[in-house]
């Protein structure tokens, strides 16, 4: 009796170990592959409970999720002979399970040893302004390059590749820091000197109808008073143009047609002249001979001949003034 119970209890461990040898669990993301003696089934076991024989069989799980692989920076120097140190990362998934368990020994291995040979030859084949400003089209072919040998052989595909960052030297930097620079500076420049030009054309348009009509000229004026007495200044500095006050001279009303232009009126030089020739003459004897200007008035005649009573006519003078009053 006692080695029937035995035999009993043997059974049903074997049963156990079998049943857990046979039932395997499959989770949503994987895909399971079921070698049987060393051979791989065809059929690919889906997620949930998967039976299989417990004696010669064997499951491999596959994870089927997209898998983000950094790749370490690469060091290159770019076709115009740039040295960059540019890292990027990769996105790929398996779409085969069977391939990438049966013709590859590690996937991702090989996927990262694939993404940094790659790497280093878009590097070479590319200059150093499409690394940094056309980023999507290196990526596209960066993707092409890693995804051509592996998709078909090793049954992975790559979704995605993004380069992350582009190490440039300092030197390199500050040159290029230097051709921004100057190349803003161009610009602004050129946006100055066009609104110049505008402003310009604006002034020239607002000269022409301020010449064709005077009165838009006073105009401007006063709005400018007004603008300038708004800021409550106790001193205002108000240029009048000359245009201006011809303009008020010939609108005034009533004004006279202006005169024609004459000759300046006699200051009465030439009888001033001729008094301080007489007091000459009357002073100094030898003087006595020379002529009176014929501009005389009558107040220098008399001086002349010796009529003003100031004292100094003496006697030897009277026959002179009397032939100056002849003479006269």
């Amino acid at each position: 009796m006692g080695a029937v119970i035995a035999v009993i209890v043997i059974l049903v461990l074997l049963g156990i170990i079998a049943a857990a040898r046979s039932i395997r669990v499959v989770q949503q993301y994987e895909k399971g592959i079921i070698y049987r003696f060393g051979r791989v089934l065809p059929e690919i076991r889906g997620p949930g409970l998967t039976l299989m024989r417990p004696v010669g069989d064997r499951m491999a799980k596959v994870n089927m999720q997209i898998v983000a692989m950094a790749v370490p920076a690469q060091e290159g120097i770019t076709r115009d002979n740039v040295s960059v140190r540019v890292d990027a990362v990769v996105y790929f998934r398996v779409v085969d399970p069977i391939k990438a368990t049966v013709n590859v020994q590690n996937y991702m291995f090989a996927i990262s040893q694939q993404a940094q040979t790659s790497l280093r030859s878009i590097i070479g084949q590319s200059e150093m302004d499409q690394l940094l400003a056309e980023r999507e089209s290196v990526n596209r072919e960066l993707r092409r390059i890693i995804d051509e040998p592996t998709e078909g052989p090793w049954g992975i595909r790559v979704e995605r590749v993004e380069i992350k960052d582009v190490s440039l030297p300092e030197g390199m930097k500050r040159s290029m820091s230097r051709q921004a620079e100057a190349e803003r500076e161009r610009r602004a420049r050129i946006i100055t000197a066009d609104g110049e030009y505008q402003a310009s054309k604006r002034l020239a348009a607002a000269a022409n109808v301020m010449a064709r009509d005077p009165a838009a000229l006073q105009l401007r004026l006063l709005q400018t008073v007004v603008e300038v007495a708004a800021e409550k200044n106790s001193t205002l500095v108000m240029p009048v143009p000359v245009e201006l006050l011809r303009f008020f001279e010939r609108m005034a009303p009533g004004q006279a047609a202006p005169a024609p232009e004459t000759l300046p009126e006699d200051l009465g030089d030439a009888e001033v002249a001729a008094a301080e020739a007489a007091i000459s003459k009357a002073e100094v004897p030898e003087l006595a001979d020379a002529p009176v200007p014929e501009v005389a008035t009558d107040a220098t005649r008399e001086l002349a001949a010796g009529d003003i009573s100031d004292g100094s006519q003496t006697a030897e003078d009277a026959p002179e003034a009397a032939e100056v009053r002849r003479e006269a």
